[in-house]
């Protein structure tokens, strides 16, 4: 188990962290789906993974809650990254938009999220998730409690 002081990281240096270190030691939400951290800005980060037969609804394309997790986790972070050393967030709201489905048949999905209002108390954000020939699968908005 890694023996990194979390709490005295900003955001924005934890999520780098993550990005570089790609610990595979710490439970999580991106390492059972597979999640890779693309691109880490203050206030923006895309994340990525390949679907795979495991991510199947009963119709044989990807559950819609694969995107929504990759939409909370892309937005979530975002807002991470403009938070201070010892301060985190949760999600309050979650609002997402489905557009088409997802094979699972190894489909790079991508998903971006941006910061669009960073307070003391909440932030808002933005995100889509596009398939590997860039078209518009699902979008959403956050607002998240900080912490």
């Amino acid at each position: 188990m890694t023996t990194t002081d979390f709490a005295a990281m900003t955001g924005l240096e934890l999520m780098r962290w993550v990005q570089t270190e790609r610990p595979t030691d710490i439970p999580s939400i991106g390492r059972l789906l597979g999640m890779r951290f693309d691109e880490v800005d203050h206030g923006r980060i895309v994340i990525s993974l390949d679907t795979r037969p495991d991510f199947a609804n009963p119709l044989g394309t990807v559950h819609g809650g694969i995107a929504a997790t990759l939409l909370d986790s892309a937005m979530g972070c975002a807002v991470h990254t403009t938070l201070p050393a010892g301060a985190g967030y949760t999600t309050l709201e979650l609002k997402v938009n489905y557009i088409r489905a997802a094979s699972t048949d190894g489909v790079t999905l991508t998903a971006e999220g941006t910061v669009i209002h960073a307070g003391r108390r909440t932030a808002t954000a933005e995100g889509k998730v596009l398939d590997g020939q860039g078209r518009l699968m699902a979008h959403a908005t956050t607002t998240c409690m900080i912490l």
